[in-house]
C-alpha cells in the first residue's frame, strides 16, 4: 500500500481511516472476538470479502497477527499486536466524542466511559483484560 504523505496522521488514516479497521480493533478489544466467523457476526453487518481484506490489511501492517487454533488448524485466530493495543487510546477518546456530539447516543441509559477511572486506569484495565482472554 503507498501512503500518501509522510504526514503520521495522514499515514495513520491510510491504514486505520476506512469503515471498518478500528470496529475490528474494537471488537478484539471490547467484545473479545478472535475469529473470522466472530467478526463476521458484528451488528454492523461487516460483508465477508471485506472483513478478509480489512484483518489482511491490519495484519500487513503489524496491527494483529494471525494463528491457528492449537485444535482446529483450519480456524485462525487473530490476536492485537502491541501496535494494536496502541489504539486503545484512540478509540476510547472516538468513543467519547461519539457518546458525547452524536445525539442519538445520548439516549443510552449505561455508558463505560462515564466511568470513575481515568485514562490510563482505563486503558490499562483494557489492556489486561484483552491479554487475559487469551490465557
Amino acid at each position: 500500500m503507498n501512503l500518501r504523505s509522510k504526514c503520521p496522521l495522514s499515514c495513520a488514516l491510510d491504514i486505520l481511516g476506512d469503515k471498518w479497521s478500528l470496529l475490528i480493533v474494537r471488537d478484539m478489544l471490547h467484545f473479545k472476538k478472535k475469529t473470522f466467523k466472530d467478526f463476521f457476526a458484528s451488528n454492523e453487518n461487516i460483508a465477508s470479502n471485506i472483513l478478509s481484506s480489512r484483518l489482511k490489511k491490519l495484519e500487513n501492517f503489524g496491527i494483529i497477527s494471525k494463528n491457528k487454533l492449537k485444535n482446529n488448524k483450519k480456524t485462525n485466530i487473530y490476536k492485537l499486536t502491541s501496535a494494536g493495543l496502541d489504539l486503545i487510546p484512540a478509540i476510547l477518546e472516538l468513543s467519547k466524542w461519539g457518546y458525547k456530539n452524536i445525539e442519538d447516543l445520548n439516549s443510552k441509559e449505561s455508558n463505560l466511559l462515564e466511568a470513575e477511572t481515568s485514562n490510563k486506569e482505563f486503558i490499562e484495565n483494557m489492556k489486561i483484560s484483552y491479554i487475559n482472554s487469551f490465557k
